[in-house]
């Protein structure tokens, strides 16, 4: 194993610790439970899922690291050249889903991959972000999310934070809907050009500033009332989650079609979802300010 792959895999199993020892503090209640799997083809991981908690109603946080002998086509779809390649493909990748409406669910992900052939140099490249989904927002939320996701950036250049928000706001988008999925956050892929130690750098703070976004959201947010009617709209709206990660999502296909173990693959999914046909909110409503306002991509540091 390269000396890379060592760090990477050192430094996500410690992030994956963390973040769960984080979450179960602010729910209160549940715990993780962990499964060890194993990959036919090639490597593993362990999969942590929190259930019934007095906040979360579903987590999971999942550390995988697999490899083979062929990158599988959502890998190589943009790098066609990269087809036939060995490959070793290493993450913590997160979904967290709240009970109440009015804390948002939260997703993450920090990857990295290396693809070798014999005879050259590997290639390799991280990726990740982080973004948020809310069903109620709340201004002052949406505002410190993004500034976090904007300090972390700071450091590896002025032009850095806007590039991966506009690219998070460009993926996680439901094209069949016209919508966005949730307020956007950070996303990137394919990330070398700074040379291994800075983007190891970056990719790290990435990593840790999740919680310092999410967590003080949590902490706000758990404690409020909410009625059957808000909950209701929360089940409707996680509809449009589950459709973007079946449908767009390149971390499932991924997981999908190199053999990973399909459990993990789709923790991603709530627990409890309702889909409604055709239904529209009122205008004027807290429910229809949710697309109309909050899910429209905008310069969240400039409101307020």
């Amino acid at each position: 194993m390269s000396d890379a792959i060592d760090q990477v895999k050192t430094t996500l199993l410690d992030l994956q610790d963390r973040i769960c020892g984080a979450l179960e503090s602010a729910d209160g209640g549940a715990r993780f439970r962990e499964d060890e799997w194993t990959r036919d083809g090639g490597g593993g991981g362990r999969t942590r899922v929190l259930e019934g908690g007095a906040v979360f109603e579903q987590g999971g946080v999942n550390f995988s690291h697999v490899y083979g002998d062929q990158l599988p086509p959502s890998a190589t779809k943009a790098r066609p050249e990269l087809a036939g390649r060995d490959f070793q493909a290493l993450g913590v990748s997160l979904v967290i889903h709240p009970e109440n409406p009015h804390v948002p669910t939260s997703h993450a992900n920090v990857r990295y991959f290396e693809a070798s052939r014999e005879g050259e140099d590997p290639v390799w490249w991280f990726g990740g972000g982080f973004d948020l989904t809310p069903y109620y927002p709340v201004t002052e939320d949406v505002v410190h999310w993004h500034q976090v996701a904007h300090d972390v950036c700071w450091p590896y250049g002025e032009t850095v934070h806007d590039d991966y928000k506009q690219w998070c706001d460009e993926y996680f988008f439901n094209r069949h809907r016209n919508e966005c999925r949730g307020v956007g956050g950070l996303f990137f892929d394919d990330l070398n050009e700074w040379g291994f130690e800075r983007c190891f750098s970056f990719w790290k703070a990435v990593g840790n500033g999740y919680l310092d976004a999410y967590l003080p959201i949590v902490e706000r947010r758990k404690g409020e009332k909410w009625t059957e009617a808000q909950r209701e709209f929360q089940l409707y709206r996680r509809g449009r989650y589950v459709e973007f990660n079946l449908v767009y999502d390149r971390g499932t296909l991924f997981g999908l079609q190199s053999g990973g173990r399909t459990e993990s693959i789709l923790m991603s999914l709530p627990p409890r979802v309702a889909f409604r046909y055709d239904w529209r909110p009122e205008p004027g409503t807290p429910e229809a300010e949710l697309t109309d306002y909050f899910l429209v991509p905008r310069n969240w540091l400039a409101v307020g």
